[in-house]
Protein backbone atom coordinates (compact mmCIF):
# COMPACT_ATOMS: atom_id res chain seq x y z
CA UNK A 1 0.00 0.00 0.00
CA UNK A 2 1.30 3.68 -1.27
CA UNK A 3 2.47 5.51 2.07
CA UNK A 4 1.52 8.80 0.76
CA UNK A 5 -2.49 9.06 -0.23
CA UNK A 6 -1.47 11.03 -3.22
CA UNK A 7 0.61 8.07 -4.18
CA UNK A 8 -2.14 5.10 -4.92
CA UNK A 9 -1.73 3.88 -8.65
CA UNK A 10 -3.77 5.79 -11.15
CA UNK A 11 -4.97 9.51 -11.91
CA UNK A 12 -4.04 11.85 -14.80
CA UNK A 13 -0.84 12.36 -16.36
CA UNK A 14 -0.72 15.25 -18.60
CA UNK A 15 2.40 15.42 -21.38
CA UNK A 16 1.54 15.33 -25.24
CA UNK A 17 1.26 11.19 -26.26
CA UNK A 18 1.04 10.04 -22.74
CA UNK A 19 -2.65 8.34 -23.93
CA UNK A 20 -1.96 7.38 -27.78
CA UNK A 21 -4.58 9.21 -30.40
CA UNK A 22 -6.43 10.85 -27.27
CA UNK A 23 -7.17 14.68 -28.29
CA UNK A 24 -5.06 17.18 -26.60
CA UNK A 25 -4.69 20.68 -26.36
CA UNK A 26 -2.87 22.96 -23.41
CA UNK A 27 -1.54 26.08 -22.97
CA UNK A 28 1.05 28.05 -21.18
CA UNK A 29 1.91 32.25 -21.48
CA UNK A 30 5.99 32.89 -21.33
CA UNK A 31 5.77 34.89 -18.21
CA UNK A 32 3.69 35.20 -14.82
CA UNK A 33 2.92 38.70 -15.24
CA UNK A 34 2.53 41.92 -17.52
CA UNK A 35 2.30 45.49 -17.44
CA UNK A 36 -0.11 47.07 -19.86
CA UNK A 37 1.37 47.70 -22.91
CA UNK A 38 3.52 44.47 -22.42
CA UNK A 39 2.87 41.74 -25.28
CA UNK A 40 2.21 38.00 -24.01
CA UNK A 41 3.64 35.15 -25.81
CA UNK A 42 1.05 32.22 -25.43
CA UNK A 43 2.36 28.77 -26.54
CA UNK A 44 -0.39 26.82 -27.62
CA UNK A 45 -0.31 22.43 -28.30
CA UNK A 46 -3.11 20.25 -29.87
CA UNK A 47 -4.04 17.82 -31.73
CA UNK A 48 -6.83 19.56 -33.37
CA UNK A 49 -6.67 21.41 -36.67
CA UNK A 50 -7.77 24.46 -35.91
CA UNK A 51 -8.98 25.84 -32.02
CA UNK A 52 -10.81 28.46 -30.33
CA UNK A 53 -9.13 30.89 -27.32
CA UNK A 54 -10.33 33.26 -25.02
CA UNK A 55 -8.98 35.86 -22.64
CA UNK A 56 -11.00 36.25 -19.87
CA UNK A 57 -10.45 38.40 -16.06
CA UNK A 58 -11.61 36.15 -14.03
CA UNK A 59 -13.08 37.12 -10.26
CA UNK A 60 -16.53 38.25 -9.27
CA UNK A 61 -17.61 39.01 -12.51
CA UNK A 62 -15.14 37.42 -15.50
CA UNK A 63 -14.98 39.59 -18.14
CA UNK A 64 -13.84 38.44 -21.89
CA UNK A 65 -11.50 40.47 -23.07
CA UNK A 66 -10.32 38.57 -26.13
CA UNK A 67 -11.35 36.24 -28.52
CA UNK A 68 -10.08 34.30 -31.47
CA UNK A 69 -11.95 31.79 -33.55
CA UNK A 70 -10.52 29.08 -35.58
CA UNK A 71 -6.62 29.60 -35.29
CA UNK A 72 -4.19 26.87 -36.44
CA UNK A 73 -3.82 23.94 -34.48
CA UNK A 74 0.18 22.72 -34.20
CA UNK A 75 1.42 19.22 -31.78
CA UNK A 76 4.34 20.95 -30.19
CA UNK A 77 7.47 18.98 -29.54
CA UNK A 78 7.79 18.20 -26.03
CA UNK A 79 10.42 17.59 -23.83
CA UNK A 80 10.65 13.68 -21.34
CA UNK A 81 11.09 16.01 -18.75
CA UNK A 82 9.48 19.10 -19.43
CA UNK A 83 8.19 19.60 -16.05
CA UNK A 84 11.96 20.41 -15.58
CA UNK A 85 13.35 21.87 -18.68
CA UNK A 86 10.35 23.42 -20.07
CA UNK A 87 8.45 22.77 -23.03
CA UNK A 88 10.09 24.86 -25.24
CA UNK A 89 6.87 25.62 -27.48
CA UNK A 90 6.89 27.92 -30.49
CA UNK A 91 4.49 31.16 -30.22
CA UNK A 92 0.82 30.40 -31.44
CA UNK A 93 -0.39 33.66 -30.83
CA UNK A 94 1.26 37.43 -29.22
CA UNK A 95 -1.06 39.28 -27.47
CA UNK A 96 -0.59 42.69 -26.59
CA UNK A 97 -2.18 43.94 -23.26
CA UNK A 98 -4.53 47.20 -23.58
CA UNK A 99 -3.39 49.44 -21.06
CA UNK A 100 -7.33 49.41 -20.28
CA UNK A 101 -7.17 46.35 -18.80
CA UNK A 102 -7.67 46.49 -15.45
CA UNK A 103 -4.95 45.04 -12.71
CA UNK A 104 -6.18 41.19 -12.09
CA UNK A 105 -5.87 37.12 -12.73
CA UNK A 106 -6.73 36.12 -16.81
CA UNK A 107 -7.04 33.24 -17.90
CA UNK A 108 -6.35 31.53 -21.16
CA UNK A 109 -8.98 29.76 -22.31
CA UNK A 110 -8.34 27.22 -25.29
CA UNK A 111 -10.73 24.84 -26.85
CA UNK A 112 -11.20 22.58 -29.54
CA UNK A 113 -13.59 19.90 -30.75
CA UNK A 114 -13.13 16.19 -30.53
CA UNK A 115 -16.07 13.92 -32.26
CA UNK A 116 -18.58 16.55 -30.99
CA UNK A 117 -17.26 17.21 -27.72
CA UNK A 118 -16.08 20.67 -26.80
CA UNK A 119 -12.21 19.86 -24.76
CA UNK A 120 -11.08 22.74 -22.88
CA UNK A 121 -7.97 23.65 -20.42
CA UNK A 122 -6.50 26.84 -19.50
CA UNK A 123 -3.26 29.35 -18.70
CA UNK A 124 -2.58 32.12 -17.18
CA UNK A 125 -0.90 35.25 -16.61
CA UNK A 126 -1.41 38.31 -14.21
CA UNK A 127 -1.95 41.95 -15.49
CA UNK A 128 0.22 44.54 -12.55
CA UNK A 129 -1.00 48.18 -12.15
CA UNK A 130 1.28 50.56 -12.39
CA UNK A 131 -0.61 52.74 -10.06
CA UNK A 132 -0.61 51.45 -6.61
CA UNK A 133 -3.12 54.39 -5.32
CA UNK A 134 -6.28 53.21 -6.94
CA UNK A 135 -6.21 49.78 -4.99
CA UNK A 136 -6.82 49.05 -1.45
CA UNK A 137 -4.76 46.08 -1.23
CA UNK A 138 -2.20 44.25 -3.45
CA UNK A 139 -3.05 40.25 -3.62
CA UNK A 140 0.30 38.19 -3.64
CA UNK A 141 -0.29 34.86 -5.62
CA UNK A 142 1.47 32.11 -4.75
CA UNK A 143 3.57 31.20 -7.79
CA UNK A 144 6.20 28.94 -5.81
CA UNK A 145 3.78 26.88 -3.85
CA UNK A 146 1.90 26.31 -7.55
CA UNK A 147 5.17 25.36 -8.97
CA UNK A 148 6.05 22.92 -6.40
CA UNK A 149 3.03 21.06 -6.89
CA UNK A 150 2.25 21.46 -10.47
CA UNK A 151 3.16 18.02 -12.00
CA UNK A 152 1.60 18.96 -15.56
CA UNK A 153 4.72 17.07 -17.44
CA UNK A 154 4.55 14.29 -14.61
CA UNK A 155 6.42 15.71 -11.74
CA UNK A 156 6.43 18.20 -9.51
CA UNK A 157 8.73 19.14 -6.21
CA UNK A 158 6.75 15.74 -4.56
CA UNK A 159 6.47 13.26 -6.87
CA UNK A 160 6.18 12.18 -11.01
CA UNK A 161 9.78 11.03 -11.47
CA UNK A 162 10.26 9.33 -13.64
CA UNK A 163 6.57 8.11 -15.49
CA UNK A 164 4.31 10.03 -13.75
CA UNK A 165 3.18 7.80 -11.32
CA UNK A 166 6.38 7.72 -8.52
CA UNK A 167 7.22 8.86 -5.74
CA UNK A 168 10.77 10.30 -6.62
CA UNK A 169 10.06 14.17 -6.63
CA UNK A 170 11.92 16.57 -9.45
CA UNK A 171 13.82 19.13 -7.89
CA UNK A 172 13.24 21.40 -11.08
CA UNK A 173 10.34 22.83 -11.70
CA UNK A 174 9.83 24.57 -14.64
CA UNK A 175 7.87 27.73 -15.71
CA UNK A 176 7.44 27.40 -18.73
CA UNK A 177 4.73 24.83 -19.15
CA UNK A 178 1.20 24.29 -18.75
CA UNK A 179 -0.71 24.40 -15.33
CA UNK A 180 -2.01 21.23 -13.84
CA UNK A 181 -5.34 20.73 -14.58
CA UNK A 182 -7.85 22.02 -11.42
CA UNK A 183 -5.79 25.01 -10.31
CA UNK A 184 -6.72 27.24 -12.42
CA UNK A 185 -10.53 26.35 -12.95
CA UNK A 186 -12.80 23.37 -11.80
CA UNK A 187 -16.37 23.01 -10.83
CA UNK A 188 -18.08 24.58 -7.78
CA UNK A 189 -18.03 22.33 -4.74
CA UNK A 190 -14.67 20.45 -5.81
CA UNK A 191 -13.21 18.51 -2.93
CA UNK A 192 -10.88 20.41 -0.81
CA UNK A 193 -8.39 19.21 1.49
CA UNK A 194 -10.32 18.85 4.67
CA UNK A 195 -12.77 16.93 5.59
CA UNK A 196 -16.00 18.24 6.88
CA UNK A 197 -17.90 15.23 7.97
CA UNK A 198 -17.40 14.08 11.54
CA UNK A 199 -17.15 10.47 12.02
CA UNK A 200 -17.97 7.77 14.11
CA UNK A 201 -16.08 5.29 15.90
CA UNK A 202 -13.94 2.71 13.81
CA UNK A 203 -13.22 5.33 11.27
CA UNK A 204 -10.84 4.33 8.26
CA UNK A 205 -9.54 8.27 6.92
CA UNK A 206 -10.49 8.86 3.45
CA UNK A 207 -9.02 11.85 0.80
CA UNK A 208 -11.69 13.17 -0.98
CA UNK A 209 -9.73 16.03 -3.26
CA UNK A 210 -7.62 12.76 -4.46
CA UNK A 211 -10.58 10.63 -5.03
CA UNK A 212 -12.64 13.65 -6.56
CA UNK A 213 -9.92 13.84 -8.91
CA UNK A 214 -9.31 10.48 -9.92
CA UNK A 215 -13.17 10.27 -10.79
CA UNK A 216 -12.93 13.68 -12.42
CA UNK A 217 -10.15 13.54 -14.44
CA UNK A 218 -8.24 16.15 -12.62
CA UNK A 219 -5.21 16.40 -11.20
CA UNK A 220 -4.52 14.61 -7.84
CA UNK A 221 -2.74 18.04 -6.63
CA UNK A 222 -5.81 20.30 -7.89
CA UNK A 223 -6.44 21.47 -4.32
CA UNK A 224 -3.08 21.63 -2.75
CA UNK A 225 -2.23 25.19 -4.91
CA UNK A 226 -3.46 28.27 -6.20
CA UNK A 227 -5.99 30.16 -7.85
CA UNK A 228 -8.86 28.34 -8.32
CA UNK A 229 -9.08 26.97 -4.58
CA UNK A 230 -7.47 29.73 -2.94
CA UNK A 231 -6.96 33.39 -4.54
CA UNK A 232 -9.91 33.07 -6.68
CA UNK A 233 -12.49 32.59 -3.86
CA UNK A 234 -11.02 35.47 -1.69
CA UNK A 235 -11.08 37.83 -4.89
CA UNK A 236 -14.58 36.76 -5.81
CA UNK A 237 -15.19 38.33 -1.76
CA UNK A 238 -13.11 40.79 -2.16
CA UNK A 239 -14.53 42.36 -4.80
CA UNK A 240 -18.14 41.77 -3.43
CA UNK A 241 -17.10 43.46 -0.70
CA UNK A 242 -16.25 46.48 -2.64
CA UNK A 243 -12.67 46.04 -1.74
CA UNK A 244 -10.38 47.64 -5.17
CA UNK A 245 -7.49 44.45 -5.42
CA UNK A 246 -4.27 44.94 -7.43
CA UNK A 247 -2.66 42.19 -8.29
CA UNK A 248 1.08 40.56 -8.30
CA UNK A 249 2.88 37.42 -7.82
CA UNK A 250 5.70 35.77 -5.53
CA UNK A 251 7.70 36.11 -8.75
CA UNK A 252 7.36 39.89 -9.38
CA UNK A 253 8.68 40.11 -5.63
CA UNK A 254 11.57 38.01 -6.13
CA UNK A 255 12.08 40.10 -9.66
CA UNK A 256 11.56 43.67 -8.61
CA UNK A 257 12.64 45.45 -5.07
CA UNK A 258 9.71 48.16 -5.95
CA UNK A 259 6.80 45.53 -6.77
CA UNK A 260 5.27 46.31 -3.30
CA UNK A 261 5.88 50.29 -3.31
CA UNK A 262 3.05 52.26 -2.75
CA UNK A 263 0.38 50.06 -1.12
CA UNK A 264 -0.30 50.41 2.31
CA UNK A 265 -2.02 46.24 2.54
CA UNK A 266 -0.18 43.35 0.97
CA UNK A 267 -2.19 40.21 1.24
CA UNK A 268 -1.35 36.34 1.03
CA UNK A 269 -3.97 33.72 0.93
CA UNK A 270 -4.28 30.14 1.24
CA UNK A 271 -1.15 27.87 0.55
CA UNK A 272 2.04 29.76 0.31
CA UNK A 273 4.30 26.99 1.61
CA UNK A 274 7.44 28.03 -0.75
CA UNK A 275 9.63 31.54 -0.69
CA UNK A 276 12.58 32.38 -2.04
CA UNK A 277 15.59 34.40 -0.04
CA UNK A 278 14.58 37.82 -2.20
CA UNK A 279 10.71 37.50 -1.84
CA UNK A 280 11.03 36.95 1.86
CA UNK A 281 13.13 40.52 1.59
CA UNK A 282 10.49 42.20 -0.09
CA UNK A 283 7.60 41.36 2.67
CA UNK A 284 9.81 42.54 5.52
CA UNK A 285 11.13 45.76 3.89
CA UNK A 286 7.46 46.48 3.08
CA UNK A 287 6.59 45.51 6.62
CA UNK A 288 9.24 47.46 8.33
CA UNK A 289 8.24 50.91 6.15
CA UNK A 290 4.88 50.99 7.41
CA UNK A 291 2.87 48.43 5.29
CA UNK A 292 0.54 46.19 6.82
CA UNK A 293 0.96 42.36 5.77
CA UNK A 294 -2.43 40.76 6.01
CA UNK A 295 -2.10 36.50 5.31
CA UNK A 296 -4.85 34.95 5.14
CA UNK A 297 -3.44 31.31 4.96
CA UNK A 298 -1.03 28.96 6.32
CA UNK A 299 2.18 26.74 6.23
CA UNK A 300 5.53 29.13 5.70
CA UNK A 301 8.02 26.25 5.71
CA UNK A 302 10.10 25.95 2.60
CA UNK A 303 13.11 28.13 0.93
CA UNK A 304 13.39 28.08 -2.69
CA UNK A 305 15.72 29.64 -5.39
CA UNK A 306 14.43 30.76 -8.97
CA UNK A 307 17.11 30.11 -11.88
CA UNK A 308 16.46 30.05 -15.36
CA UNK A 309 13.31 30.16 -15.80
CA UNK A 310 12.59 27.24 -12.89
CA UNK A 311 11.98 27.10 -9.67
CA UNK A 312 15.25 25.13 -7.23
CA UNK A 313 13.88 22.80 -4.14
CA UNK A 314 15.92 19.94 -3.34
CA UNK A 315 13.69 17.91 -0.03
CA UNK A 316 16.87 16.49 1.00
CA UNK A 317 19.38 19.49 1.65
CA UNK A 318 22.60 17.35 1.38
CA UNK A 319 21.62 16.92 -2.25
CA UNK A 320 21.61 20.49 -3.03
CA UNK A 321 24.83 21.67 -4.40
CA UNK A 322 24.46 25.15 -3.09
CA UNK A 323 24.93 23.81 0.69
CA UNK A 324 28.72 24.19 -0.54
CA UNK A 325 28.70 27.45 -1.95
CA UNK A 326 26.08 29.44 0.88
CA UNK A 327 24.25 27.07 3.25
CA UNK A 328 21.65 30.06 3.83
CA UNK A 329 20.33 29.75 0.18
CA UNK A 330 19.53 26.01 0.44
CA UNK A 331 16.38 24.92 -0.30
CA UNK A 332 15.22 23.62 3.08
CA UNK A 333 12.97 25.07 5.62
CA UNK A 334 13.84 28.22 7.01
CA UNK A 335 13.78 27.19 10.32
CA UNK A 336 16.82 24.83 9.99
CA UNK A 337 20.03 25.75 11.58
CA UNK A 338 21.98 26.42 8.11
CA UNK A 339 19.24 28.62 6.54
CA UNK A 340 19.09 30.34 9.99
CA UNK A 341 15.80 32.82 8.91
CA UNK A 342 13.16 31.36 11.21
CA UNK A 343 9.67 31.78 9.66
CA UNK A 344 8.44 33.27 12.44
CA UNK A 345 10.30 36.28 11.91
CA UNK A 346 8.78 37.42 8.79
CA UNK A 347 4.89 35.50 9.48
CA UNK A 348 4.87 35.85 13.39
CA UNK A 349 4.08 32.21 12.97
CA UNK A 350 5.88 28.87 11.45
CA UNK A 351 4.63 26.14 9.33
CA UNK A 352 7.22 23.90 12.04
CA UNK A 353 4.02 24.21 15.10
CA UNK A 354 1.41 22.95 13.71
CA UNK A 355 0.37 21.75 10.85
CA UNK A 356 -2.43 19.43 10.60
CA UNK A 357 -5.87 19.71 11.20
CA UNK A 358 -8.63 17.87 9.71
CA UNK A 359 -6.77 16.38 6.52
CA UNK A 360 -6.98 12.40 6.51
CA UNK A 361 -6.10 10.91 10.07
CA UNK A 362 -5.14 14.27 11.46
CA UNK A 363 -7.33 14.96 14.49
CA UNK A 364 -10.72 14.17 12.45
CA UNK A 365 -12.75 15.30 14.73
CA UNK A 366 -11.41 18.67 16.11
CA UNK A 367 -14.03 21.39 15.93
CA UNK A 368 -12.38 22.40 12.81
CA UNK A 369 -12.65 26.15 13.87
CA UNK A 370 -10.22 28.42 16.05
CA UNK A 371 -10.93 28.90 19.75
CA UNK A 372 -10.79 32.44 20.71
CA UNK A 373 -8.50 33.31 23.40
CA UNK A 374 -8.02 37.47 23.39
CA UNK A 375 -11.79 38.36 22.91
CA UNK A 376 -10.81 41.64 23.02
CA UNK A 377 -8.44 41.96 19.96
CA UNK A 378 -8.80 44.88 17.44
CA UNK A 379 -8.87 42.05 14.79
CA UNK A 380 -12.43 40.36 16.45
CA UNK A 381 -14.07 44.20 16.86
CA UNK A 382 -18.00 43.47 16.05
CA UNK A 383 -17.85 39.86 15.79
CA UNK A 384 -19.16 39.27 19.36
CA UNK A 385 -16.81 36.82 19.92
CA UNK A 386 -16.30 35.34 23.68
CA UNK A 387 -13.17 34.00 25.27
CA UNK A 388 -13.38 30.21 24.58
CA UNK A 389 -15.83 30.49 21.72
CA UNK A 390 -15.41 28.53 18.49
CA UNK A 391 -15.77 30.29 15.04
CA UNK A 392 -15.44 28.96 11.50
CA UNK A 393 -16.55 24.98 12.86
CA UNK A 394 -17.54 22.37 10.96
CA UNK A 395 -18.74 21.32 8.41
CA UNK A 396 -16.62 24.85 6.86
CA UNK A 397 -13.36 24.38 9.18
CA UNK A 398 -11.28 27.21 8.46
CA UNK A 399 -8.73 26.13 10.97
CA UNK A 400 -7.64 22.91 8.43
CA UNK A 401 -5.38 21.09 6.27
CA UNK A 402 -2.05 22.42 7.07
CA UNK A 403 -1.72 25.73 9.49
CA UNK A 404 1.19 27.78 11.71
CA UNK A 405 1.92 28.13 15.38
CA UNK A 406 4.71 28.94 17.36
CA UNK A 407 6.19 27.44 20.55
CA UNK A 408 3.98 28.53 23.45
CA UNK A 409 2.95 28.56 27.00
CA UNK A 410 -0.17 29.54 28.95
CA UNK A 411 -0.30 32.22 31.81
CA UNK A 412 -3.50 32.80 33.58
CA UNK A 413 -5.70 31.59 30.78
CA UNK A 414 -3.82 33.23 27.61
CA UNK A 415 -1.18 31.71 25.36
CA UNK A 416 2.42 33.73 24.81
CA UNK A 417 5.52 32.60 22.52
CA UNK A 418 8.29 31.42 24.53
CA UNK A 419 10.05 33.39 21.60
CA UNK A 420 12.39 29.81 21.31
CA UNK A 421 11.65 29.87 17.96
CA UNK A 422 11.98 33.02 16.83
CA UNK A 423 8.62 34.24 17.54
CA UNK A 424 8.51 38.35 18.10
CA UNK A 425 8.46 39.18 22.06
CA UNK A 426 4.94 41.17 21.12
CA UNK A 427 3.17 38.18 19.63
CA UNK A 428 -0.29 38.26 19.99
CA UNK A 429 -2.25 34.84 20.25
CA UNK A 430 -5.19 35.81 19.08
CA UNK A 431 -7.03 32.17 18.60
CA UNK A 432 -6.09 28.35 18.41
CA UNK A 433 -7.11 25.18 17.10
CA UNK A 434 -5.19 22.29 17.82
CA UNK A 435 -2.47 20.38 15.06
CA UNK A 436 -0.57 17.59 14.70
CA UNK A 437 2.56 16.94 12.75
CA UNK A 438 1.56 14.26 11.00
CA UNK A 439 -0.31 11.23 11.26
CA UNK A 440 0.18 7.71 12.72
CA UNK A 441 -0.68 4.55 10.87
CA UNK A 442 -3.27 2.34 13.18
CA UNK A 443 -3.72 0.54 9.90
CA UNK A 444 -0.46 -1.00 9.55
CA UNK A 445 0.56 -0.06 6.53
CA UNK A 446 -3.35 -0.96 4.68
CA UNK A 447 -4.63 2.77 4.26
CA UNK A 448 -2.28 5.38 2.65
CA UNK A 449 -2.49 8.40 5.27
CA UNK A 450 -1.44 11.26 4.15
CA UNK A 451 1.08 12.85 5.99
CA UNK A 452 2.76 10.67 8.07
CA UNK A 453 4.11 11.58 11.47
CA UNK A 454 7.68 10.35 10.52
CA UNK A 455 8.17 12.48 7.80
CA UNK A 456 8.17 15.87 9.81
CA UNK A 457 10.44 13.81 12.10
CA UNK A 458 12.87 12.82 9.32
CA UNK A 459 13.01 16.39 8.66
CA UNK A 460 14.16 17.37 11.85
CA UNK A 461 16.54 14.78 12.35
CA UNK A 462 17.89 16.17 8.80
CA UNK A 463 18.31 19.24 10.84
CA UNK A 464 19.86 18.09 14.17
CA UNK A 465 20.61 14.71 13.80
CA UNK A 466 19.78 13.09 17.49
CA UNK A 467 20.06 16.41 19.27
CA UNK A 468 17.14 18.25 18.25
CA UNK A 469 16.68 21.75 20.69
CA UNK A 470 13.76 20.68 23.39
CA UNK A 471 10.92 22.60 21.37
CA UNK A 472 11.34 20.65 18.62
CA UNK A 473 12.29 17.20 20.30
CA UNK A 474 9.44 14.64 19.96
CA UNK A 475 7.47 17.40 18.00
CA UNK A 476 3.82 15.76 17.27
CA UNK A 477 1.40 18.08 19.02
CA UNK A 478 0.77 21.84 18.38
CA UNK A 479 -1.49 23.92 17.59
CA UNK A 480 -2.49 26.61 14.42
CA UNK A 481 -2.48 30.21 15.66
CA UNK A 482 -4.43 33.36 14.56
CA UNK A 483 -1.95 36.06 15.43
CA UNK A 484 -0.46 40.03 14.74
CA UNK A 485 2.70 41.46 15.56
CA UNK A 486 4.22 44.82 14.81
CA UNK A 487 7.33 45.08 12.69
CA UNK A 488 8.88 48.48 12.25
CA UNK A 489 6.55 51.14 11.34
CA UNK A 490 4.33 48.00 10.03
CA UNK A 491 2.20 45.75 11.22
CA UNK A 492 1.33 41.72 10.30
CA UNK A 493 -1.61 39.87 10.96
CA UNK A 494 -1.76 36.34 10.56
CA UNK A 495 -4.37 33.84 9.77
CA UNK A 496 -2.56 30.68 10.19
CA UNK A 497 -4.35 28.33 8.00
CA UNK A 498 -4.67 27.35 4.60
CA UNK A 499 -8.65 26.96 4.65
CA UNK A 500 -9.21 30.73 6.22
CA UNK A 501 -10.93 31.33 2.76
CA UNK A 502 -13.30 28.70 2.96
CA UNK A 503 -15.10 30.78 6.05
CA UNK A 504 -15.72 33.57 2.88
CA UNK A 505 -16.78 30.76 0.69
CA UNK A 506 -19.65 29.32 2.91
CA UNK A 507 -19.91 33.39 4.29
CA UNK A 508 -19.03 32.56 7.91
CA UNK A 509 -19.90 35.72 9.54
CA UNK A 510 -16.79 35.66 12.04
CA UNK A 511 -14.58 34.91 9.52
CA UNK A 512 -15.59 37.57 7.19
CA UNK A 513 -15.71 39.54 9.90
CA UNK A 514 -12.58 39.35 11.03
CA UNK A 515 -11.10 39.54 7.31
CA UNK A 516 -12.72 42.67 6.50
CA UNK A 517 -11.92 44.37 10.16
CA UNK A 518 -8.15 43.12 9.25
CA UNK A 519 -8.35 45.05 5.34
CA UNK A 520 -9.87 47.96 6.20
CA UNK A 521 -7.34 48.73 9.23
CA UNK A 522 -4.35 48.06 7.09
CA UNK A 523 -6.20 49.77 3.55
CA UNK A 524 -6.59 52.80 5.42
CA UNK A 525 -3.08 53.34 6.14
CA UNK A 526 -3.25 53.64 10.02
CA UNK A 527 -0.13 53.63 12.21
CA UNK A 528 0.90 50.17 13.49
CA UNK A 529 0.60 51.89 16.84
CA UNK A 530 -3.02 52.01 16.35
CA UNK A 531 -3.21 48.20 15.90
CA UNK A 532 -2.37 47.12 19.22
CA UNK A 533 -5.02 45.57 21.45
CA UNK A 534 -6.44 47.90 23.76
Amino acid sequence: MSEYAWSVPGGLVERPGIVPGAPEIWVYADRFSYFGGDTVSIRVHTTAEEYDLEIVRDGARPQQVAQYVGLPGKQQQTPADAYAVGCDWSESLAVEIDPKWTSGMYLVLVRMLHEGVTIEREGFFVVKAREPEHADFVLIHTTSTMLAYNDWGGANHYRGVPDGSGDVPTPISSTQRPVARGMLRKPEGAARNIHTDTPGIGWIPRHPPYEWAWVNGYSRHHADAFWATYERPFTVWAEEQGFRVHHVTQHDLHNDPSALHGYSCAVVVGHDEYWSWEMRDRIDDFVEEGGGLARFGGNFLWQVRLENDAQVCYKNPFDDPMREVDPTRVTTAWDSPEVARPGAWTMGLTGMAGVYNRYGATTPRSSGGFTVYRPDHWALNGTDLYYGDNFGIAPICVAGFEMDGVDFTFRKGQPYATGVDGAPEDLEIIAMAPAVSGSRDKWNGKVPIGAPFAEVQGIIECFYGSEPPDHLRDLEYGSGMVACHKRGLGSVFNAGSTEWVNGLIHHDPFTERITANVLNLFAARISSSNTKEK
